[in-house]
């Protein structure tokens, strides 16, 4: 493993940064649908024509599972993670269709050196997930844990 490029220090209170660039298939939307999520609107054109969506549309766990990809190739995969105790809420603001292109927006909310464990550090970020219209289609806020690059360092806040 190499050195991780992001440490609990390297996440700002207040920061913002967008990442990311995903383009959504009907492929994709279908396949993931078949396995996890088999609602007719996220499996068939015409049923979703038909219904309150008026197109095919990915699942919202769908939606959730290519943020975290987009996640982790866009910093995770390259930090100190140790993991997170859970995502406080989740919000799916608009369908995400076929051929639409999404990108991420992730701003620290909060943050804090563990009290219990020297060697890590808390971030409570608020997620954006938002289309080509620059709609945000879902929000995510959660805490997640990253290790420290100066364990027991006295931490700016």
């Amino acid at each position: 493993m190499t050195q991780p490029k992001y440490y609990w220090e390297d996440f700002r209170l207040g920061e913002t940064v967008e990442f990311g660039r995903k383009l959504v298939t009907k492929e994709e939307i279908v396949e993931f649908a078949s396995e996890f999520d088999a609602q007719p609107f996220h499996l068939d054109e015409e049923a979703a024509k038909a219904s309150i969506l008026g197109g095919l549309c990915a699942s919202g766990w769908h939606t959730c599972a290519m943020l975290m990809r987009m996640m982790c190739d866009g910093y995770i995969l390259e930090s100190a993670s140790m993991g997170a105790p859970g995502v406080d809420e989740v919000r799916w603001k608009k369908p995400v269709y076929v051929g639409d292109v999404l990108r991420v927006r992730r701003t620290c909310t909060e943050r804090r050196a563990s009290k219990s464990r020297p060697e890590m550090g808390l971030t409570k970020f608020l997620i954006e997930m938002l289309n080509q219209k620059d709609e945000v289609v879902l929000t995510s806020l959660g805490w997640a844990m990253y290790g420290r690059r100066h364990p027991g360092a006295p931490a700016e806040e």
